[in-house]
């Protein structure tokens, strides 16, 4: 398929659109159009081939939201190495296994992990052959240990077109999952793929168009972060890159940036909406923000909608190469708690064990089909051969959908409780939790009964101290069948989440193993 390397893409909206402003690093400070930033892609495309990269290897990513982290990705997909995304918030035994199974030899990573891989290197179980570090070691780590310097590898390395090492369904990258159950398993993503996955939403909602401008505040190394990013580069968006959330400071670049639209999930946009001071928070060039990775309360859509914000709230996975579905601000009260009809360039079915289409309100599994798919997990074809099967996404998640299409993630599957024979879906009684003025968070997860076998308990974070196991049950009672009322409450600090705000229930499961409820 014509441009169907990522990189290459690049360098068309570079000739088409020069002068438009690419890239804002709020960290760094650096401002780059796209004929700036297509230069330094080559720079990087030449130092990688530089250090051995050839078509089909895997260079290790270790970066935080910063310009560096699109340079490589982009100089990398041009010349065909495969970009290993790694999660910055693993420790050394965790990146050792992933730079071990996805047999990376070549890491970029920034100077804020120095620690962590220095212990890899020292360690010596990788196959990673040259280190080159973005940024200036850091103060009192001691000596480099023989790590290259990006800035100086870029500086030294020619701005011309490399040539172009992968096309169509060569691969892109490596996605890790986040491995709540296992090993973590790779997705792997192809350059035509990640084309589709950019169409089918282009087809879908608005949200990306020449000059617009995108705040890009999750990490690069999730799809969450990483699909708006190739999403805007395609269209000639500026992406402004907010490398840590903070929801006061959010509004402030809102303001300065003025920014059209931007990607978050439910907790973030709730921390935001509750740090909002109309007073002085200018937000009046915001169009809309996609919300993914959980249903949006209907009272976060009630404020939004008060502050004249448009939210389009999104379902996607990683092995689907992003797309799923899509709710429209238009339909957003109309069909509060789903998450949308399929994108354009997308099927979606929900399904029963069977293979075949559930009735509308019949529970069953969500499939996904579409050019944008992984290829599978690398190096696990049994892991692949279970997820996909006649070229559909087992996705693993529990929906209902009405007779309009529209899909309701319930739970997934395997957080799903069962009780006395009878199926518990943990996020229907989270929304009604959720709804207490008086909490915050919560995630209700299984808990052995010895006369049903499990029972929900519910883990919140208080609104206000003040707020009681009694009040929670008591404000269950009524709300939900008598079978899926929590039997128990417990309170914590904070909702363990993984990057994209998805609560890891593993986690909790292991933080209250049990003592037996009713």
């Amino acid at each position: 398929m014509l441009g169907s390397n990522l990189g290459d893409l690049l360098r068309r909206r570079a000739l088409r659109n020069p002068v438009v402003e690419a890239v804002v690093d709020l960290t760094s400070g650096e401002r780059v159009d796209f004929r700036e930033l297509n230069q330094r892609v080559n720079r990087v495309s030449h130092m990688l081939t530089g250090a051995g990269v050839k078509p089909g290897d895997r260079v290790g990513l270790l970066a935080s939201t910063c310009i560096e982290f699109i340079e490589t990705y982009y100089g990398s997909a041009k010349v065909g190495g495969v970009v290993v995304l790694l999660n910055w918030r693993l420790v050394a035994d965790e990146l050792e296994y992933l730079l071990t199974d996805s047999g990376a030899t070549v890491l970029v990573f920034g100077a804020e992990f120095d620690d962590a891989v220095r212990v890899l290197h020292e360690r010596g179980t990788t196959a990673v052959t040259t280190w080159i570090r973005i940024g200036p070691l850091a103060e009192g780590t001691g000596e480099a240990w023989g790590a290259l310097s990006y800035a100086e590898l870029v500086a030294t390395s020619s701005t011309d077109e490399p040539e172009i090492g992968a096309y169509g369904d060569d691969l892109l990258c490596l996605c890790y999952s986040s491995g709540t159950t296992g090993r973590p398993k790779g997705a792997m993503l192809s350059h035509e793929g990640q084309l589709f996955a950019i169409l089918s939403q282009a087809a879908s909602i608005d949200g990306f168009h020449l000059r617009d401008r995108y705040l890009v505040a999750l990490p690069l190394f999730h799809l969450g972060g990483l699909l708006p990013l190739e999403n805007a580069m395609y269209a000639g968006s500026t992406v402004v890159l907010m490398r840590a959330f903070d929801p006061v400071k959010i509004w402030d670049i809102i303001a300065a940036e003025r920014i059209d639209s931007g990607l978050v999930v439910p907790s973030m946009l709730g921390a935001m909406l509750a740090a909002h001071d109309p007073s002085r928070h200018d937000h009046s060039s915001i169009k809309n923000l996609s919300v993914a990775a959980a249903p949006v309360p209907l009272m976060l859509l009630e404020l939004c909608r008060d502050k004249g914000i448009g939210i389009l709230q999104t379902y996607g996975l990683t092995e689907a190469g992003g797309p799923g579905t899509n709710l429209g601000a238009d339909d957003a009260e109309r069909k509060i708690g789903s998450a949308g009809c399929a994108y354009t360039l997308t099927d979606v079915m929900v399904a029963r064990p069977d293979g075949s289409a559930c009735e509308p309100g019949e529970h069953g599994e969500v499939l996904v089909r579409g050019r944008h798919l992984m290829k599978g997990y690398w190096n696990n074809p049994v892991a692949t051969a279970a997820t996909i099967i006649d070229g559909w996404l087992h996705t693993g998640d529990i929906a209902v959908w009405d007779d309009e299409g529209f899909v309701t993630i319930k739970d997934r599957i395997k957080d799903m409780i069962i009780s006395g024979g009878e199926n518990i879906y943990p996020a229907e009684i989270e929304n009604v939790i959720l709804a207490h003025p008086s909490v915050r968070e919560v995630a209700v997860i299984a808990q052995p009964s010895p006369r049903w076998g499990e029972s929900p308990l519910a883990v919140v974070v208080r609104e206000r101290d003040d707020l009681c196991a009694e009040d929670v049950l008591a404000w269950c009672d009524g709300k939900l069948a008598r079978f899926k009322q929590p039997k128990a409450v417990e309170f914590v600090d904070a909702i363990p989440r993984n990057p994209t705000g998805k609560a890891l229930k593993r986690v909790l499961r292991e933080q209250f193993p049990g003592t037996p409820v009713a």
